[in-house]
């Protein structure tokens, strides 16, 4: 019997203006409790009762856990063995702009990693994490963990196209190595991550879908002045509040999704004297979630965008409820734990 556990952390991406760019792994986590039996008895996955029934698919070709794992395991030429039982327990809200489903993609391939044998490095695991999630920002942080930069680089336009199944899996060999560059960066201490979480789902594909097709050249240079300055000025043992906030500012992606979250824009309106220790106010990823950065004052400054939301009306006159994390950055990211042969 073998018996480990994977802890994945979650993560926000974005931080205003790097859109695509920046990814910060949180100490939220997805949890795999993983056992592999002796016997020959079918592979199963459940989760635990933080996952509403029903919510996650348990079939384990359909599971994005367990999918991946297969699809990575195929394409080595093996497969996930009999007797795996896997117990999951998550803490992410699932469609709400926290990594989700890149906890569970790095999840799977992790888990493949280990139980297959195939001693793989997290630099070509991530290989797989994009072919999947289609983007490095938020794997990367995950997989990684800390403040994270990625970019794609020419190889991954040699990615195959993910379709699903034991008969459609790509031979590793003619999967790309090395597709993305990713560097850590320092995060300063002093900074806290505050998420303020609605209670309703944001599907990525239509907070893609209100995006333009093109940008004016203005507004790349604008995201482009600020996101060099935001990934300095974020490491700063003593983080300067003007700085930051206004190198948080976004025109290419917060400003056409602002109408997909009621009270967004009175939330990215306010500044760093609105309260004491209140950085700035982004989108987590592609919403809804904000992400608030602050010193002090983390359960006030979260209590006050709550307030934001709750008097800001949805479609059906209602406010919008939602409720307060107050996040260290998880620096050490995807890890095997608690490993018995």
């Amino acid at each position: 019997m073998q018996k480990f556990t994977i802890k994945v952390p979650s993560s926000t991406s974005n931080i205003g203006p790097g859109f695509d760019v920046l990814g910060l792994g949180l100490k939220l986590f997805l949890t795999i409790n993983v056992t592999v039996h002796d016997d020959e008895r079918p592979i199963t996955i459940e989760y635990t009762d933080k996952t509403p029934k029903g919510s996650v698919s348990l079939d384990i070709e359909e599971n994005l856990i367990t999918k991946t794992a297969l699809y990575l395991a195929r394409s080595y030429g093996t497969t996930l063995p009999k007797g795996l039982e896997l117990i999951v327990d998550n803490d992410i809200p699932l469609g709400r702009g926290l990594g989700s489903s890149g906890t569970a993609i790095v999840g799977g391939v992790m888990l493949a990693n280990v139980v297959c044998g195939l001693n793989l490095p997290k630099e070509r695991l991530l290989d797989y994490c994009i072919m999947v999630e289609g983007h490095p920002d938020n794997v990367a942080a995950t997989l990684l963990g800390g403040f994270v930069a990625s970019y794609l680089n020419d190889k991954a336009s040699g990615l195959p196209k993910m379709v699903w199944g034991a008969e459609n899996t790509v031979k590793q060999e003619n999967i790309p190595y090395k597709t993305s560059a990713c560097i850590k960066m320092k995060w300063s201490k002093a900074v806290k991550v505050v998420v303020v979480i609605p209670k309703f789902e944001l599907a990525t594909s239509l907070a893609r879908s209100v995006l333009p097709q093109q940008y004016e050249r203005s507004d790349v240079v604008y995201n482009l002045q600020r996101v060099t300055v935001l990934t300095h000025a974020l490491g700063d043992d003593t983080p300067n509040p003007e700085v930051i906030h206004e190198a948080m500012q976004d025109k290419v992606h917060q400003y056409y999704r602002r109408k997909l979250i009621p009270g967004l824009p009175e939330i990215l309106a306010l500044k760093p004297g609105f309260m004491n220790g209140f950085i700035g106010a982004c989108m987590s990823g592609a919403g809804p979630t904000v992400l608030v950065l602050a010193t002090e004052n983390f359960e006030a400054i979260g209590k006050k965008i709550q307030e934001i939301f709750m008097n800001t009306k949805d479609e059906n006159g209602k406010g919008i409820d939602s409720y307060v994390k107050i996040l260290d950055v998880c620096d050490e990211g995807t890890v095997i734990i608690n490993e018995e042969k």
